[in-house]
C-alpha cells in the first residue's frame, strides 16, 4: 500500500483526496517499465489546475496528479536503470494521462526518466522541478539564438513564480542584466535578492499596447502570454528574442507581424513536456553548473502531501512565491 492524491470525477463531481492505494492499482507500462519509490514531488501551475479542476488538464480518471517526481528505482524492466538508482521525471503527460508524482510510488516508462544529477539532493531537484527545468530551457533558447549579456537587458515576467524565480537566478549568475515583472509589489526585495536589477509592475504590460514600442529588451523569458507577450514583442530590440513558455495571463496573442518583419525579432516557443531526452539531459547538466544553490532555498518552501490540495488554489491565486516542494512521505 502507498499514499497518493487521487483525483476522481463522477456524478458526485470533481474531487481530490489523499488515499491509500494498492500497488496493484499502479498503471501498467507494456515495455521498459520502472517502479519508483518517490521521495518528493512539486506543485506547478499545471498541478494547481489539475487539483482544483479549473482547467481540463486531467484527461483520464481516476488520476494521481503531479508532473514532477524524484525517487529511487524499486523495480526495473528498462536496461538503463537498476534497483536503487536515483531518478527524476518531468512532464511526458504524467499527472495528465498517466499517474504522476504526488504519491509515494509511481510506475513509469524508463525512457521518461533521467538520472538524478549529483549536484542536487532529491529535495533540491524538486525545488528545481519542471519550473526550473523550463527556465533553463528558456535560457538555452536565448543562448541558441545568440543573445549575450553584452546585448542588453533581459525581461522576466511572472517573476515571483517558479519559472520566473529560477530564470532570474540563472540569468543573473550568467552575467545578464535582468529586469523582473510582477503584480506583487511586496516581492520586489525578494526578486532583487535573486538578481533582478529593477522590478516593474505587470500593469505596464497587461493591457493592449502599440504594434511597435520603443526598443528596450535584448531578450525575455515570458510565462504569461496574451497582451504581456504581445507588448514584449513590440518592445524588443532589433533581432531580440523572447522565450515563451506559459499562459498564466491567457493563451491568446494579440500582436501584429510588425516586430517580426521590421525588427527581425524571434518568438521562441519552449515546451518542457515532450522535450527530447538529449535536451533534458543538457538542461539538467546546465542547472547543476549554473544555478546558485544558495539561492534555491530562498525560492523554495516544503509542504506535506495533504497540504498540496489547499495549496493548489493559493498557487493559482498568485499567493505562492517561488517553488513548492512536496514531501510525499509526510
Amino acid at each position: 500500500m502507498f499514499k497518493a492524491i487521487l483525483i476522481e470525477k463522477d456524478e458526485a463531481g470533481y474531487r481530490a483526496s489523499v488515499q491509500n492505494l494498492d500497488d496493484a492499482q499502479l498503471p501498467e507500462v507494456p515495455i521498459g517499465g520502472v517502479t519508483v519509490k518517490v521521495s518528493h514531488s512539486t506543485l506547478n501551475y499545471k498541478d494547481g489546475l489539475a487539483l482544483t479542476g479549473k482547467s481540463p488538464v486531467v484527461r483520464k480518471f481516476p488520476m494521481v496528479p503531479g508532473i514532477d517526481l524524484v525517487g529511487t528505482v524499486e523495480a526495473s524492466a528498462h536496461a538503463d536503470y537498476k534497483v536503487g538508482d536515483a531518478v527524476v521525471l518531468n512532464g511526458w503527460g504524467v499527472g495528465e494521462t498517466h499517474w504522476g508524482g504526488l504519491a509515494q510510488k509511481a510506475r513509469l516508462h524508463g525512457d521518461w526518466l533521467v538520472p538524478l544529477p549529483s549536484a542536487f539532493t532529491p529535495a533540491q531537484a524538486m525545488a528545481v522541478g519542471t519550473a526550473g527545468y523550463t527556465a533553463m530551457l528558456c535560457v538555452l533558447a536565448l543562448e541558441r539564438h545568440g543573445v549575450k549579456p553584452s546585448d542588453g537587458e533581459i525581461l522576466v515576467t511572472g517573476a515571483a513564480g517558479g519559472v520566473g524565480s529560477v530564470a532570474i537566478t540563472l540569468l543573473a549568475k550568467l552575467g545578464y542584466t535582468v529586469v523582473a515583472v510582477t503584480g506583487r509589489a511586496q516581492e520586489a526585495e525578494y526578486l532583487k535578492t535573486l538578481g533582478a536589477t529593477e522590478v516593474l509592475d505587470r500593469a505596464a504590460f497587461s493591457n493592449p499596447g502599440k504594434p511597435l514600442a520603443k526598443e528596450r529588451w535584448a531578450g525575455a523569458v515570458d510565462s504569461v502570454g496574451s497582451h504581456t507577450l504581445a507588448n514584449i514583442c513590440a518592445s524588443l530590440k532589433y533581432r531580440g528574442v523572447v522565450a515563451a513558455c506559459g499562459l498564466a495571463g491567457g493563451f491568446d496573442l494579440p500582436t501584429t507581424v510588425m516586430p517580426f518583419i521590421l525588427r527581425g525579432v524571434t518568438l521562441a516557443g519552449v515546451d518542457s513536456v515532450m522535450c527530447p531526452r538529449p535536451d533534458r539531459l543538457l538542461a539538467w547538466q546546465r542547472l547543476g553548473q549554473d544555478l546558485d544553490l544558495t539561492k534555491l532555498g530562498l525560492i523554495t518552501h516544503q509542504i506535506t502531501l495533504a497540504e498540496a490540495i489547499p495549496t493548489a488554489q493559493a498557487l493559482l491565486d498568485g499567493q505562492v512565491r517561488g517553488r513548492v516542494v512536496v514531501d510525499v512521505n509526510t
